[in-house]
Formats: C-alpha cells, sequence, structure tokens
C-alpha cells in the first residue's frame, strides 16, 4: 500500500506550502525560467496569494501580469516570496504537455506580456 494523507492533512500541508509563499515583506512572485534557470518572466502574485485550502487544493488570488518578459523557452517555475526565495518548484509545458503548469505557448519574446489567468495547488496524496 502506498503512503497517503488524509484529506484534512492535506488542506493543513496544502495551507503550509502557498503560506510560505507571503512569508517576505510583500507580494509573492511566480517566475517563469528557462531550462538553465535563466529568468523568462516574472509575475506577482496578490498578498495573500492564495487563499484558504479546502480539501487539499489551493487557489491563487489574482497575478499581476508581467507586462515586459524577458524573453526566452520556458520549462519550469518558481513560487517565491518577496525576498525571493523559491517556495515551490515545478515543470512547466504548453498545454497537453502535462507540466505541472500548462501554458498556451512556452516561447516568450522579449517585451512580449506574460499572464495566468488560474492556478491551484495541490498538496499531495
Amino acid at each position: 500500500m502506498a503512503v497517503t494523507h488524509v484529506t484534512a492533512l492535506r488542506t493543513t500541508l496544502a495551507d503550509a506550502a502557498v503560506d510560505a509563499i507571503d512569508a517576505g515583506a510583500g507580494a509573492g512572485l511566480l517566475e517563469f525560467r528557462t531550462a538553465a534557470d535563466v529568468e523568462v518572466a516574472t509575475l506577482t502574485f496578490s498578498d495573500p496569494a492564495f487563499g484558504a485550502a479546502a480539501a487539499g487544493v489551493a487557489t491563487a488570488s489574482a497575478i499581476t501580469s508581467d507586462a515586459s518578459a524577458t524573453g526566452g523557452t520556458i520549462a519550469k517555475a518558481a513560487l517565491r516570496t518577496s525576498v525571493p526565495a523559491d517556495v515551490i518548484l515545478c515543470s512547466v509545458t504548453a498545454t497537453g504537455g502535462g507540466g505541472d503548469i500548462e501554458l498556451n505557448s512556452v516561447v516568450v519574446s522579449a517585451g512580449q506580456q506574460v499572464s495566468v489567468t488560474s492556478l491551484t495547488y495541490t498538496a499531495p496524496l
């Protein structure tokens, strides 16, 4: 039998993970990066970044777009504090690619606007 967490604990874990994004003095960040960890675009979370989790899932509050991205091919993302310090790391692919975050395009031109309309964090089973 695989290790699993009961729903109440998953909710606690989800809240702890996303609340860590708010640990800095200001709003947290969603930074998209290339495979070589070069920043492509940085979006700003609301403060607080996520609402209270339910059934192990936390939903992000509004996320402010990066109106002028650095540009590059996105391969991963970091949810960060305002310090900034990484809190959650994840893969990024184009829609249907199976990444933790799926974007309609992972290729971003310099100066392009990058936005995310919704984002959830699900604590592991």
